[in-house]
């Protein structure tokens, strides 16, 4: 196995992790109540949903620049929004 087949096939592994995420944090969207989202200052449901859907999709596609657009949102909803809605949830309501 070359050097240039062993990072593609790495490359497309990270690229479906990613995109397995997207897919898992679209689930978590849909189970978190609608409220939360307005609380929390953030979009809609529904509209998180689709991004992280179309998102999952183009880079599971690996289309070239969207797929790096896509990681981006993913890491956007785990990073920032879902931490922000889970505290909205619980309870904890930090400064």
């Amino acid at each position: 196995m070359s050097l240039i087949t062993g990072l593609n096939i790495f490359e497309m592994v990270v690229f479906a992790i990613i995109a397995l995420c997207g897919v898992i944090g679209a689930l978590l969207a849909v189970t978190t109540r609608d409220d939360a989202y307005e609380a929390g200052n953030r979009q809609s449901k529904w509209i998180w949903v689709a991004i992280l859907v179309g998102s999952a999709f183009v880079v599971i596609t690996r289309v070239p620049f969207l797929s790096w657009a896509g990681m981006v949102a993913i890491g956007v909803y785990w990073f920032d929004v879902r931490p922000h809605l889970r505290d909205i949830v619980s309870g904890n309501y930090r400064w």
